[in-house]
């Protein structure tokens, strides 16, 4: 296994640079840089433009400009963003662990309704429990997320007006104030515990698209295992229907549920992208769609680095976590 994991981190490497190369070709062969926006600007002239291009190293070469970007990047540094004159690091940082509440929370929901949701599905089939599921779930696969979005923010104001007071959120991370007091001068617990109701409705958008496919997996893998040879045996043999259920056919069920893992996290994060800026989470999309307007070319890459590295790892963990779960499965 150690030989394994070795083996495939080594071939990371490649994907990692032909993933963040051809991210600064791609910014590199869109028109002007960070600085063309000042040529409109009457108080600045040409030499000054050009001196700034100088300083910050937008005057050299294509190839010259990755290599210091990755040497910098090897050593943990990320550039300077131009737009925040400070470490790209610094300004990520923040919107990197908000992503992170809300892309964390989402994880937790999908798996905690898809799941069960899944179960009951196939066990009960056909009944109108299975029905009313099956159509919830292909509602959840049609609606867009930057919609369901909008819908949920209506659904807050129509709650709010109905009670003359917020039950949900209307957009945002957090309250200003909580009980007369400065945020940030309250309780951690009180912190924590306001986050989280602001974080109900956009971890329902986030989650729903993936719950709703997840669950329709889960039932078909279920309603397959049950026709097995070995499912009959067990049942044969006089095991109980919840033996036979949760050893015999859930365990075997999961297995693709688990190899979706390595997707789910990119895959959520990107979902989330569309819901933070409906939704007014400071996450990292509304960074990244500012660092892609003004061109910031050491923000949009630092989000890139950061992304590809998770689907990286998202990979290798779903790779491993298929050989705890399936004995059949042996890397050497």
């Amino acid at each position: 296994m150690t030989a394994y994991i070795v083996r495939r981190l080594l071939h990371l490497i490649p994907t990692f640079l032909g993933a963040t190369f051809l991210a600064f070709l791609v910014i590199q062969l869109a028109p002007g840089d960070f600085l063309t926006r000042l040529e409109l600007d009457p108080s600045y002239n040409t030499e000054q433009i050009d001196n700034l291009r100088r300083i910050y190293g937008l005057d050299q070469p294509f190839m010259v400009q990755y290599a210091k970007w990755l040497s910098g990047l090897m050593k943990g540094y990320l550039g300077v963003s131009l737009s925040y004159q400070t470490d790209v690091w610094t300004v990520l940082k923040p919107r990197i662990l908000n992503s992170m509440v809300l892309v964390g929370l989402a994880v937790i929901f999908v798996y905690v309704v898809a799941v069960p949701i899944g179960i009951y599905s196939a066990l009960r089939q056909y009944s109108w429990g299975d029905r009313i599921l099956t159509s919830l779930a292909f509602f959840g696969l049609a609606v867009p997320n930057f919609f369901f979005a909008l819908l949920m923010l209506y659904f807050a104001l129509w709650l709010k007006d109905v009670f003359g007071h917020e039950i949900f959120p209307i957009g945002g991370m957090r309250s200003l104030y909580i009980d007369g007091v400065d945020f940030f001068s309250a309780p951690k617990w009180r912190q924590w515990l306001d986050v989280l109701w602001h974080a109900i409705l956009p971890v329902i958008v986030v989650g729903t698209a993936d719950t709703a496919g997840l669950t329709r997996v889960m039932r078909t893998q279920m309603l397959e295992t049950k026709m097995q040879d070995y499912v009959r045996t067990a049942r044969a043999k006089g095991l109980s229907e919840r033996v036979v259920v949760y050893k015999h056919i859930l365990r075997n069920a999961i297995i693709p549920i688990v190899a979706t893992i390595g997707f789910l996290l990119p895959g959520l994060i990107g979902g989330a992208g569309l819901v933070e800026v409906v939704m007014g989470w400071p996450g990292l999309t509304p960074m990244l769609l500012e660092a892609l307007f003004s061109i910031d070319v050491y923000i949009i890459m630092g989000i890139t680095a950061i992304s590809v590295i998770l689907l990286m790892v998202g990979n290798l963990v779903s790779d491993l976590l298929l050989a705890w779960v399936d004995p059949r499965i042996r890397y050497s």
